[in-house]
């Protein structure tokens, strides 16, 4: 069973606030978000409002999926571990990519849609969302032959 983000429409003011939080990121980490850039982003609260770790570890995610957040405990302020396949610990530059996805959940939590992870990404590395998207499913194409869901 896949995990899924919320695809109905949401409210005008999160939608805003996701567009220039990834704006915010591309103009202070980028234009280039590699491997550094990315743990700076992860330790930066003005912009991730919990802690994260990554850790390269398939265990916690589901057939196919390429990166997953998990709770460190009951509290979100106890912080996120985002699991990313290990097929993707060779390929550093891929990652920010597949993290960027998952903090539009950590940040906005149940409220976010794959919209939102899809326009907070793409802004945050200065892409379209259909060139965002296409290199989500050529990554996740890597591991599993699937779209995503």
């Amino acid at each position: 069973m896949a995990r899924e983000l919320k695809t109905k429409q949401v409210t005008p003011g999160l939608r805003d606030q996701v567009s220039a939080q990834g704006a915010e990121i591309h103009l202070k980490y980028g234009p280039q978000i590699g491997w550094n850039e990315l743990g700076q982003l992860l330790d930066d609260r003005t912009l991730i409002r919990y802690p994260c770790e990554i850790r390269f570890d398939a265990q916690p995610l589901l057939p196919g999926e390429f990166a997953h957040p998990l709770p460190r405990g009951p509290a979100p302020e106890d912080g996120y571990i985002i699991y990313i396949h290990p097929y993707f610990s060779n390929q550093l530059t891929s990652v920010p990519l597949l993290v960027l996805h998952q903090l539009a959940l950590i940040n906005y939590g149940d409220s976010a849609t794959w919209d939102d992870a899809e326009t907070f990404g793409s802004l945050a590395l200065g892409l379209s969302k259909e060139e965002y998207y296409q290199a989500l499913c050529n990554l996740s194409s890597q591991i599993s032959g699937d779209d995503l869901m």
